[in-house]
């Protein structure tokens, strides 16, 4: 739901709620590119491709992939980026605990 700028986040809105706990496998299926619009050859930008976030982010992308209307004209995926922020999040924190465990059994190792 909808707050002008802001996405309503209040826990009260919300049900089914299931912690992320595959936020690295899912990252990796991400693929950032550095690349620029056909309508911007002097911007170069960073970036994914709607149709491959889609896979690890659904609800990050509008549209179908190759989708053309009835003239046969392209009508074009989005992403909302901001979407990719709560995988994102997931995979860092995995990321670190396993960081730490290894900390700790270099610590370990090194006392030895």
């Amino acid at each position: 739901t909808s707050c002008g700028i802001f996405s309503g986040s209040d826990y009260r809105l919300k049900e089914n709620v299931v912690a992320l706990s595959d936020g690295i496998t899912r990252l990796k299926t991400l693929k950032p590119y550095k690349f620029n619009f056909i309508s911007d050859a002097t911007k170069t930008v960073d970036g994914f491709f709607a149709h491959e976030a889609a896979v690890a982010v659904p609800e990050a992308v509008s549209g179908t992939k190759d989708q053309v209307d009835s003239e046969n004209k392209p009508v074009y995926q989005a992403i909302d980026q901001s979407k990719l922020v709560p995988l994102l999040t997931a995979a860092l924190q995995e990321a670190v605990e396993k960081i730490e465990a290894l900390e700790t059994k270099v610590a370990k190792l090194e006392a030895a």
